[in-house]
């Protein structure tokens, strides 16, 4: 027994099996006891179709491929923190089973990106791909790796991926990632976090080919253990912006952050690139973290911007109380976040007191805005205040 109490074990998932043989959905969070031979009592449901597995340390790639070979009809698959799946043998089923609709790979220490081709023609019915690397991990060992050789060029088959996720992966030009960026016309959703070696020609190949993108986050690599140079073709810039306001007309929701250590002169996107996004999309939502270049002259623009609807600013520090008071004037504004911008004081909020335009303000971590400065500002508040980010 563990300090949490008894736990399920296999004995117990055996007997969870033969009681729900008609299952369909079935996920194990934090379920120590569980291996292998457990899994396996997993088979007798053989109208499984989703599974979902959050850290279960003692189940390794068999138990997985015990799983999928019983259960053929398996749509959804996440893979969460499970330190042991090292072999990928049941990837390989899956794709020739050619079923798998939803794939979720998060923090799997043994999976790496070039597992993911052994999917094969499995990648035509694939709709929803998760993947991040854990990056403690992948720091210590390949982060100084930049072009990654391993991937021999070849065809994937993912013009049906409607959502993409792709969290401290290397994209190696030309080949394996960067080439199922260039693929997928039916995509909707891009997710990138601190992808290594993202390029404006990935992005701008993605923009031509996903004309139905409606969601695009961007989070990019800047500490800097890539060459930092002003023309470095690792970094991501204007042109990339520029080619999704262009070709994807419907987008709707951007989210762009740059990571901690980020310098101001050396800011991947200018004010004029993410402006560009605003006006030539019917953007709805948008958020910016840590992206200096977003500044008064930027908010004075956002006053034409008439779609847009939730605004998000994360420690952007070049807005001062001027810019913020200009949201009383955005068209369709009703949801405003406001987290850690050192900047903006009670004064930036006071044309917002009382005209109730805002259905929700959200103020976390501002030091010179306090609890009596939200009041009345919006239909809805939230303030918190912990100020030791900043010590």
């Amino acid at each position: 027994m563990s300090k949490l109490g008894k736990q399920l074990d296999d004995q117990g998932l055996l007997i969870l099996s033969n009681k729900c043989c008609s299952l369909t959905d079935f996920t194990l969070s934090y379920c120590t006891f569980i291996t292998d031979e457990g899994l396996r009592h997993l088979a007798s449901c053989s109208m499984l179709k989703a599974l979902k597995l959050n850290f279960t340390p003692r189940i390794t790639g068999c138990g997985i491929l015990s799983v999928v070979v019983s259960c053929r009809y398996l749509t959804t698959l996440h893979l969460i923190r499970c330190l042991n799946v090292s072999s990928v043998e049941w990837l390989e089923y899956l794709g020739r089973l050619e079923t798998l609709e939803d794939l979720s790979i998060k923090n799997c220490r043994a999976i790496w990106e070039g597992d993911l081709l052994k999917l094969g023609i499995g990648w035509r019915r694939l709709k929803r791909l998760q993947f991040e690397v854990d990056a403690n991990y992948r720091y210590m060992k390949v982060y100084d790796r930049l072009a990654v050789d391993q991937w021999q060029k070849q065809c994937v088959p993912c013009e049906n991926l409607v959502e993409l996720s792709l969290v401290n992966c290397i994209i190696s030009p030309g080949r394996g990632l960067a080439c199922v960026l260039g693929k997928c016309k039916n995509l909707q959703r891009i997710h990138l976090d601190m992808c290594v070696g993202v390029r404006d020609s990935d992005i701008i190949g993605l923009a031509q080919k996903s004309k139905n993108l409606r969601s695009i986050s961007l989070r990019v690599p800047s500490d800097f253990s890539l060459p930092l140079l002003m023309n470095n073709p690792l970094r991501l810039t204007d042109e990339s912006l520029k080619a999704v306001a262009q070709n994807c007309l419907m987008l709707e929701s951007i989210r762009i952050s740059l990571s901690d250590g980020e310098f101001p002169s050396f800011s991947a996107f200018s004010l004029n690139g993410i402006l560009t996004l605003i006006q030539m999309c019917p953007v709805r939502e948008l958020s910016l973290d840590h992206v200096y270049s977003f500044n008064d002259a930027g908010m004075e623009s956002l006053c034409s911007a008439q779609y847009l609807e939730t605004l998000e600013l994360v420690r952007c520090q070049e807005i001062s109380d001027e810019g913020l008071q200009l949201v009383s004037q955005f068209p369709r504004l009703s949801v405003l976040r406001l987290t850690k911008c050192l900047g903006v004081t009670d004064d930036g909020l006071k044309p917002l007191v009382g005209s109730y335009k805002l259905d929700l303000l959200t103020v976390e971590d501002c030091p010179q805005i306090s609890d009596r400065g939200v009041q009345g500002a919006a239909r809805t508040l939230s303030f918190r205040q912990d100020l030791s980010w900043m010590y």
